[in-house]
């Protein structure tokens, strides 16, 4: 599982490192009207456990990362550390969604470099007490706007499970495409493979599309303003 401990591995000089993104100045925290998205720091894993910990039935049917939950309080701080070690070498950029005061985590959501160059893949799950309050949306909107406009990348994704047609209701609110539906692309909770539908928003399209029009506010990791 992804909480799973790993040996240290020494590199040998042949051996390449993860080629970083570079983004000039990634954006580590996101406000927009109702909530902070911003990287995880490990201070926040008794939070994260607790959230986490609520929403097993409410996720797994939708995050093959679930299935591999509950982990321990200590597994959470070191699954936080290489959030935030992966997110400061420009690796990959997983945030918390948090309240406006930060007192309470209200779900998590990303920009995943598994694309590859050039582009990001969004992802976002809620809390279930706080679903249908557009809060998905609100965050997928304020990550499209980073992704493009501090990013600066030519496509970004939103990968959503066939039988999840009120998460795919989402990147169709910000302007993206239906671009394709893929067999067989992830674990459900049945352990069987489940389609995916593929939406995808280009560069070109963003000034355009609803999700350009989010008013949000972006800090770099000095608290220097971004958007």
């Amino acid at each position: 599982g992804i909480l799973a401990s790993r040996k240290f591995q020494r590199m040998s000089p042949t051996q390449k490192q993860p080629a970083p993104l570079l983004v000039p100045q990634p954006a580590y925290c996101i406000e927009t009207h109702r909530l902070v998205l911003r990287c995880w720091k490990p201070v926040d894993a008794p939070l994260a456990k607790a959230a986490i910990d609520a929403n097993l039935d409410h996720l797994r049917p939708w995050m093959p990362w679930a299935l591999d939950e509950p982990t321990s309080l200590d597994d959470k701080v070191n699954l936080l550390r290489r959030f935030r070690g992966r997110f400061d070498l420009d690796q990959d950029y997983t945030y918390g969604i948090f309240a406006a005061d930060e007192s309470r985590i209200l779900g998590g959501c990303g920009l995943h470099t598994r694309l590859g160059p050039n582009a990001f893949e969004i992802g976002y799950w809620i809390h279930k007490d706080y679903i249908k309050r557009g809060l998905a949306t609100e965050a997928a909107a304020a990550l499209t706007r980073v992704a493009f406009e501090i990013g600066a990348v030519n496509r970004v994704e939103i990968h959503v499970s066939v039988g999840n047609r009120a998460s795919a209701t989402i990147p169709s609110k910000l302007g993206y495409n239906l671009e394709a539906t893929l067999g067989q692309r992830i674990v459900g909770s049945d352990g069987e493979l489940h389609d995916i539908m593929v939406w995808t928003l280009f560069a070109s399209d963003y000034p355009v599309s609803p999700a350009a029009n989010a008013e949000i506010q972006a800090f770099d990791v000095s608290g220097g303003l971004l958007i």
